[in-house]
């Protein structure tokens, strides 16, 4: 079972408050987050700089709706491949990251290897993706693609334990 910072001590409340409004609003400003936690500013900076470093906090990012930008086909693209190395393991892992079109990439247990989150124009610029892109990579065995009909439920909002 993964450990989490909050078991060691390290990390208190106040931090686990910082980053729950973070993770609700990345673009707050350091002044109104003080104000929603009772520190002052330049405490709240210290903080966040200090989750920084220790890497629970990863970056900061914009969220955007795909299909506003163009990406009206969203799947998920399950993987198996022939040979199971580490060399070729990795390799793969290379060239599929290397891809725009991949939005995230998972190596996982079970019958496939590889799952993938990608976006497409449409469903012509998903053929491309898979016969140009994806099956051109050597040691692949098979794909499995599921188209999404509607996202019920997205989030990157974690609840700390």
């Amino acid at each position: 079972m993964a450990k989490s910072v909050f078991d060691g001590g390290a990390f208190d409340q106040l931090d686990r408050a910082i980053l729950e409004e973070l993770q609700r609003n990345g673009r707050i400003s350091i002044a109104d987050l003080a104000r929603i936690v009772f520190l002052s500013p330049p405490a709240v900076y210290q903080r966040i700089k200090r989750l920084e470093r220790a890497g629970i906090i990863r970056h900061y990012v914009a969220l955007l709706d795909h299909e506003l930008a163009g990406y009206d086909l969203m799947c998920f693209i399950r993987v198996s491949l022939e040979k199971h190395n580490r060399e070729h393991i990795e390799q793969m892992h290379e060239r599929v990251a290397a891809s725009t079109a991949v939005l995230e990439c998972y190596h996982t247990a079970g019958t496939y290897d590889l799952l993938l989150k990608v976006v497409a124009a449409d469903h012509r610029a998903l053929e491309r993706f898979i016969s140009e892109q994806l099956m051109t990579l050597p040691g692949i065995e098979k794909i499995e693609t599921s188209v999404v009909l509607n996202e019920i439920k997205t989030t990157t909002a974690i609840v700390l334990k």
